[in-house]
């Protein structure tokens, strides 16, 4: 028997392609396309709500949909770590309740990410570039976020040098990391994390070149969903990258998220 399966933000960029990879992969059946016009209830017989609407509408979408015992998927920008916190607070009281929140559907951008926070305690300075299309509507995108909690995390509190960080120019302060966003057009998705070192620079570098990307993590997060309960924060997780042991000597969580 088929998973049915609601997308919320169905007409938008990522959530066309979402649909798509639902009606394409076995098992599981596209049973309601949401958007803006849609009433609150619309979508709620699905097993599965994937939610790749609105920064602004997506914490009231997922509510509704926990609130129904669904099961649930975020793609969607915007939940930062004290949002995530209370998120996990609501599904851990909820029991049987399940939610993936992936910032990035991409394999190697999640790749690009669990590489860096392995880096990040070998360097005193740390920034993160990030460049998307111009109609995405946030800055720094979640990914970029996600990217510079864990590199903080795996630094066990030790500061990042950020000279003149007070400075508009120098980008958003991310978990102590400055973080700068561009908004071009012929641009899909980028993502540069340069580490500062005596006489020598690394950069961990991601381009997305078209949506085609994220297909194969759509697929992954669909088949996890299917039996995760608890809160789930990204698609290492999913895909078992944390596993890899990458990470400073003597961390308590190498290369992966705790």
């Amino acid at each position: 028997m088929s998973v049915s399966v609601a997308v919320s933000g169905a007409t938008g960029r990522l959530g066309s392609l979402v649909c798509e990879v639902v009606d394409g992969h076995p098992g599981f059946e596209l049973t309601a396309r949401l958007n803006r016009a849609s009433g609150p209830e619309d979508g709620a017989g699905a097993r599965i709500l994937v939610d790749v609407s609105h920064p602004e509408a997506s914490p009231g979408i997922v509510e509704r949909a926990l609130d129904r015992g669904q099961r649930v998927i975020v793609g969607t920008s915007g939940w930062s770590a004290e949002r995530l916190a209370s998120l996990g607070e609501r599904v851990a009281a909820t029991p049987g309740a399940g939610v993936i929140v992936v910032p990035n559907f991409s394999l190697g951008s999640v790749l690009g990410t669990a590489l860096a926070r392995a880096a990040a305690p070998y360097f005193d300075a740390i920034e993160v570039i990030e460049a998307h299309h111009p109609r995405k509507v946030d800055s720094p995108s979640g990914t970029a976020v996600r990217t510079a909690e864990a590199m903080a995390e795996a630094r066990g509190g030790r500061p990042v040098e950020a000279p003149f960080a007070d400075q508009p120019a120098r980008g958003q302060l991310v978990a102590g990391i400055p973080v700068h966003s561009l908004r071009l057009a012929g641009v899909v998705a980028k993502q540069e994390v340069r580490f500062g070192g005596a006489g020598e620079v690394l950069t961990i570098a991601h381009d997305t070149h078209s949506n085609d990307a994220y297909r194969a993590g759509i697929r992954a997060a669909l088949d996890a969903a299917v039996t995760a309960e608890g809160l789930t924060v990204g698609l290492d997780r999913v895909l078992g990258i944390g596993a890899l042991g990458i990470g400073a000597p003597g961390s308590s969580a190498p290369g992966g998220r705790p």
